[in-house]
């Protein structure tokens, strides 16, 4: 596949889901109102918000103004581990929570060192573009077990399993 066309379905995709996603915290009000949800809220947003851009910005720079993407991974992804630190920063107890957010901010990280030092992609017989590509499809599935978790766990309603929203995960 083209480098393009897989940036151009990429963030299609990922603008997609950011509508889907809001369309279900929409559904749900109380999630607004309680500041940990609402941050656990806010990352899901963010884990397919921070990916679609970057492959806007791939795909305005592309292999032949590569400064253009890099830069904005670089952005990006450092906001998006920050972010995502903070998040981790708050996930005292949840096991899952902690590994994820752990796995996605060391993905951030990796795509801020790609995109400031592409030569790295090198030994792994890949094009800078093609390495930074594979990394924003892990955090995309990534997103999508949030999403689950989330919505078996911490996001239901007290009373739907018998436990609380606060309860463990």
């Amino acid at each position: 596949m083209d480098v393009s066309t897989f940036y151009a379905l990429f963030s299609a995709t990922c603008f997609t889901l950011v509508g889907l996603w809001w369309n279900v915290v929409q559904s749900h009000h109380d999630w607004m109102r309680d500041p940990a949800l609402r941050r656990v809220v806010g990352g899901i947003y963010l884990s397919f918000l921070l990916p679609a851009l970057m492959g806007l910005f791939a795909q305005i720079g592309g292999t032949e103004q590569p400064h253009i993407w890099r830069a904005a991974f670089v952005v990006l992804a450092l906001i998006g581990c920050v972010c995502t630190l903070r998040l981790l920063a708050r996930a005292r107890g949840n096991r899952f929570l902690i590994w994820q957010q752990a796995a996605a901010a060391l993905l951030y990280a990796l795509i801020a060192v790609v995109g400031a030092f592409p030569e790295l992609a090198e030994p792994f017989g890949l094009r800078p573009i093609q390495a930074e590509a594979l990394m924003l499809i892990g955090l995309i599935v990534l997103g999508h077990a949030l999403v689950w978790r989330f919505m078996a766990g911490e996001g239901r309603a007290a009373g739907d399993d018998g436990t609380a929203l606060s309860g463990p995960a």
